[in-house]
């Protein structure tokens, strides 16, 4: 469609973020510095009581990205809302080219074109979906995920 810039097209643009020290699987990709002040930590539990933290951060242009860690501070989820889509290989680290392997295929799948894709795979679950402007996305380890956690809960 002439005029809109797709799903799968940001993803490919991208946004230049500050550089990953990890992300999906490792450390968060954001320090505490680039975090949003108001909601560096948010507690939280699962409902057997396992601990799972969210962080968030509002990227200058806006988008809010949530790195969800585990009991150890491992990223095992994260999610992404806004204007643009956060650096994927920064949000994915080590799952970025399984990312783009499932994309490939996702798109090959349909003939082709952009849109909302899922890439769900036994270590990797992404799902990205949304319109120019207002993209959204998430992406999961679902062997990582703490017990009692539901992939309901990566907002």
């Amino acid at each position: 469609m002439k005029g809109i810039l797709t799903v799968s097209a940001a993803v490919a643009i991208g946004l230049a973020a500050a550089p990953a020290s990890a992300g999906l699987g490792g450390a968060p990709a954001f320090s505490d510095a680039q975090r949003t002040p108001s909601t560096r930590l948010m507690a939280a539990a699962s409902a057997v009581a396992v601990p799972w933290t969210v962080t968030t951060t509002t990227l200058e242009n806006d988008t809010v990205i949530h790195q969800y860690l585990d009991a150890s501070g491992t990223v095992f989820a994260v999610s992404w809302s806004g204007p643009r889509i956060g650096s994927l290989d920064t949000l994915l680290g080590n799952y970025f080219p399984a990312w783009q392997k499932g994309l490939s295929a996702a798109q090959a799948a349909r003939g082709g074109g952009y849109g909302p894709v899922a890439v769900r795979q036994a270590d990797l679950v992404v799902e990205t979906g949304g319109h120019m402007g207002a993209l959204t996305g998430r992406a999961w380890l679902p062997k990582a995920l703490p017990q009692g956690f539901s992939v309901d809960q990566i907002k």
